[in-house]
């Protein structure tokens, strides 16, 4: 059997009753390689390269936030991963933009091989480098343990509600409105730039100003 190493003699997350027996000695190894294989953890948007341009998905740069531990319990936090894709809710050529911010907290999943041929080539590629489970072939999916948003669409029993704190925009050749109700807050612009008085079906009067709706009585 061999001896236990001293406390002073501890390397990497090796601990003291690691040597106190083959069995343990056999876990120990198993723990290492196993410590080695990254499947997914909790991250902090530290770069993005979009911010929330008509453009292709781009990437973010990461720190894992749970720090390595060694058998004497001291922690070292993990470096950077660096051009990491991110997920958009996309199908074809339509999409949400709705790109990461620095200091959003999320979550990164790694792939079981290489992904970095995928990743340049955008299509079908073989295994770069041939690693397995790599904290470099990340994937960002955000959207974890983040704070009260200030610009939203909600979505409840009562309905749904498009806020935002500054402007909403809307671009279309033809814009149709079915709703039996639909509210406004605050100033509607039309881009169409009539001005006017109208009065509608229903009798009420509304009067457009270079194509802002400043009345409806």
């Amino acid at each position: 059997m061999p001896s236990p190493p001293s406390s002073t003699a501890i390397q990497g997350r090796q601990r003291a009753r690691d040597g106190n027996s083959s069995f343990n000695a056999q876990i120990a190894v198993v723990k290492s390689i196993m410590s080695r294989v990254a499947t997914s953890t909790l991250v902090k948007v530290l770069k993005v390269t979009n911010d929330g341009g008509v453009e292709p998905v781009g990437f973010v740069d990461i720190q894992p936030l749970i720090d390595q531990v060694d058998g004497d319990g001291n922690a070292t936090k993990h470096p950077p991963i660096y051009g990491v894709p991110y997920m958009r809710a996309q199908g074809g050529t339509n999409a949400i933009i709705l790109d990461p911010k620095v200091g959003d907290l999320g979550l990164a999943v790694f792939a079981s091989r290489d992904i970095s041929g995928v990743v340049a080539n955008r299509g079908r590629a073989v295994p770069g480098r041939g690693g397995q489970f790599r904290w470099s072939d990340a994937l960002y999916v955000g959207g974890y343990l983040n704070g009260t948003p200030a610009q939203y669409v909600q979505f409840s029993d009562e309905g749904i509600t498009l806020f935002s704190p500054t402007k909403v925009k809307v671009v279309a050749p033809q814009t149709d409105v079915e709703s039996a109700v639909t509210t406004v807050s605050g100033v509607l612009s039309v881009g169409t730039g009539a001005t006017g008085t109208f009065t509608t079906a229903s009798g009420d009067i509304v009067t457009v100003q270079d194509g802002i709706i400043t009345n409806i009585v």
